[in-house]
Formats: C-alpha cells, structure tokens, sequence
C-alpha cells in the first residue's frame, strides 16, 4: 500500500479494549479474517493496538477496506478513508457499489477529492486509474541546491515516492526525470537540466495495466510517469501498485484456463449462485461440445462393430490430444501475458509446435504401438493383426498429438487477433474440441489400415 496522505498518526486510531484488558494479536485476526463477517470484523479489528490497526488497514485489500470502512461507527470512518493515498482511496471507492460510493468521497479533504475524482474518470484497468497524482517535481532551471530543498519540502505533502524528481516544463509536461542520488553527486551550481535523464519511459494514460506491469518487468523500475497526449504528467504508477495488479491478472487467467469466468472475489467470499453461474456456462458449453464426440462416434459405428478392440482404445487417443492441447494452449497464454509472444509471432509459434507435436506424437505413438504388442505377447488377444493394430494406434496418437498441439497453440493467438481475450481459450476447451478431432483422426487411421485386415475373434 502506499504511504498515507493525511497528517493523522497510527497513534489517533480508535481502538476498542476486550474485555479481558487485552489487545488483539494482529496475526490472529489475520488468521480468522476471511471466516468473519462484516461486523466481527470490525469488532476485531477495533481490538487492534493503534499502532498495528494502522499497518492492518493498509495491507488489507481495497474490498476489504471499503467494507472496514462502511461497518465502522460513523465518527471513525473519516479517519482511515483519509488514511489512503489519492489512488488507493480511489480503488476503495470503485469497489463500493455505486449507491454507497458517495458517501465515501464526502469522507475525503477537498484536495483529496479533486485528485480521486479525476483518477475515477480513468477506466479501472487503466494507467490512469492506477496512477497517483502525487509525484515530486521541480523544474529545468533550478539549481541542484535549489532542487534538493525543494523536493525535501514535498516530502511533506505525503508523495507516493520520494526516489525521483520529475522535471517538468510551466506546461507541466515532462522533459526529464532526476534521481536523489544524482542531485547529492553533482556540484550545487549545476541546473537540474544538466543533471536530468531525457531518456525516459512514460505510459500513456490508456494503456492496459496489463502492458504497463511488462513495462516494470522490462525496465526493472520504482516507477513509471503517465503522460496524457500532449506529454503533460498526470501522475506515476509505483512498483508496489502493479504487484497486486500483476497478481489479480495471473488469477483471472488462471481462472479463465480453468475452464470457468473469473471471479470477482477470493474464492471463500463468493456466493454459492454467483459460483455456480460463473462455472455451469462453460460446463455446458464444454458438454455441449462433448455431445458431438457421441456423433463421430455414431458416425463410425460401422467400424466400431467391424472391430470392437478399437474401442478398447479411444480414451488413450482422445486424453493424449487433449493433454498435448492443454500444455500447448497454457504456454502460450502465459508467454503472451508475459509479452513473450505477439500475434505477429504466430508462425514463428507453429514452426516450435508443428516440430514439438511431430516428437511428442512420435514418442507416444512409438510407446502405443509397443503396448499393443507387448500386450499381446503377454495374452492379451489383440488377434492375428495386432500389429496393424498396433501401428493404427501409433499413427493415431502422432496425428492427434500433432493435432492437439498446434490447436492448442494457435487458438489463443487466433483469438487475441479477433479482440479477444486469449485465456478464453481455456485448456477444457481445446481439449474438447480435441476430442472430437481426434475420434474422427483415429477411425480414419483405423479404416485405412487396420480394417482392411479384420481381426479374428
């Protein structure tokens, strides 16, 4: 969490005694806080010595933070909600529903409100919605003296970092950024303009935070200006305020590769209807799917009558495609999340998978034909052309892992390329279509090599 942004002190927070005369443990109420209500909560939490009540509240989520903040009496609210920075304070207020979102902003000074009312005009997921407009500035022609002393008196404007000065132009647009150190190093004389970097990397109010937390991992920065058009600085996005972002992006993500919508809680706080309803859309869609395995299947049903050992084999075709598809389909959502790979790498992708999908079909098929074979030298009677058996499994399995691997891979990219998001191509989904894919792969194998030599028995 960022630093506060009021002149009140850990030791002004209004603590409650037990009954016992005894504060409570900060790790406890950790520990029991996601099996509380709202109104324990609040009762624990005002159980808090002050000075720990105060490190609490700032670690806690902004959804817990607006519902502290809601469930405390009336005379205390002000007091934590003016606790936040302008961009904390405005992601508390986002996660209130809008009836009660009023209420909060009347909690904020006027400065505070003007400053979180233009962060709330910023789409969430926005730079701008991220950003804090509390940076410190100092302009071109200062001295490095003049600047140092300027930047100290900032410091008590309760700035969100204190590691760089941004030196900015009457216009307010940025022409260059100064560390502390490189102040302390260079002569008192200097002008800031000597000593600033011109080289620096900004974000355009708009980007995704999604792009602006690749920028962190790319730079390795404390942190990063938002310009709007005109090259203005609006304010900085911070290293400690992607983390969570990055964090609630790989969630959704993995969530989504799970076969089901993201949720929009911890997993313990959602309600039983809204799981259900963010889980049986795409069960249903994935069992629709599977529905059309029953029809390649009935279309094959000569075949399968013809020789009925080749049913004794669909699971093992049809799991290896959709396990092959699932590795595929992880790997690269996660390289594309991590920027890794863009859409335009697309055929730079499938050369990789065609060639993976070629050995890993040839190693499973090399190891299914040998089962067959192996198995029919231990009794188990595959019939007189177990070796025609064998060998429509294993060109079976290289086809459908060939198959399955550049499905897998190429969905995602596909789907990025229609708008998209790419995690919507979620590994029970490729291995579903898969699936299908597969049975049609296998009978196709079987008719043009195994059924020409009908086993006996």
């Amino acid at each position: 969490m960022s630093d506060a942004s009021n002149d009140e002190t850990p030791n002004q927070v209004v603590a409650v005694e037990s009954p016992f005369g005894e504060r409570l443990p900060a790790a406890d109420l950790q520990d029991a806080w996601r099996l509380l209500d709202t109104a324990e909560r609040v009762d624990g939490f005002r159980l808090l010595a002050p000075a720990e009540g105060h490190e609490f509240f700032l670690a806690l989520a902004a959804a817990d933070q607006m519902d502290l903040i809601l469930g405390l009496p009336s005379n205390e609210r002000r007091l934590w909600m003016r606790l936040l920075a302008p961009d904390d304070a405005a992601d508390v207020i986002q996660a209130a529903d809008e009836g009660r979102r009023g209420e909060l902003v009347a909690l904020l000074d006027d400065m505070s409100k003007r400053e979180v009312s233009s962060l709330l005009a910023y789409a969430e997921d926005d730079a701008g919605g991220l950003m804090s407009p509390r940076f410190a500035r100092v302009r071109p022609e200062m001295s490095v003296d003049e600047a140092i002393t300027y930047m100290r008196k900032q410091v008590n404007e309760k700035l969100e970092t204190i590691y760089y000065g941004y030196v900015l132009d009457s216009q307010q647009r940025l022409l260059g950024v100064v560390s502390f150190r490189d102040l302390f190093s260079a002569k008192g004389a200097a002008k800031v303009s000597d000593v600033m970097k011109k080289d620096v990397v900004t974000v355009p109010e708009t980007m995704d935070q999604e792009a602006v937390g690749r920028l962190f991992a790319q730079y390795d920065l404390m942190a990063l200006p938002v310009c709007d058009g005109d090259g203005r600085m609006k304010g900085i996005v911070t290293f400690d305020d992607i983390v969570q972002v990055v964090q609630e992006e790989a969630t959704e993500d993995i969530q989504k590769i799970g076969g089901s919508e993201a949720l929009d809680a911890p997993y313990l706080q959602v309600g039983l209807g809204s799981m259900l309803k963010k889980r049986a859309g795409w069960l249903i869609v994935l069992f629709l799917g599977e529905m059309l395995t029953a029809t390649a299947m009935g279309y094959f049903e000569h075949e399968i009558a013809a020789a009925i050992v080749l049913s004794l084999f669909i699971p093992l075709i049809i799991s290896s495609g959709g396990n092959s598809g699932s590795q595929a389909t992880t790997l690269v959502i996660r390289a594309m999340s991590l920027g890794e790979v863009r859409v335009r790498d697309w055929m730079q992708v499938f050369r990789r998978e065609l060639a993976s999908g070629l050995a890993l079909g040839t190693i499973l098929g090399s190891i299914g034909f040998l089962r067959v074979v192996a198995w029919h030298a231990l009794g188990v009677d595959y019939g007189p052309h177990y070796l025609w058996l064998g060998a429509t499994i294993g060109i079976s399995l290289l086809g459908v892992v060939l198959w399955g691997t550049l499905s897998g891979a190429m969905l995602p990219l596909a789907l990025r390329r229609l708008g998209f998001d790419p995690a919507s191509a979620s590994a029970p989904l490729v291995a579903t279509l898969v699936d299908v894919t597969g049975l049609v792969i296998y009978f196709s194998a079987a008719s043009a090599l195994y059924l020409h030599h009908p086993a006996e028995g």
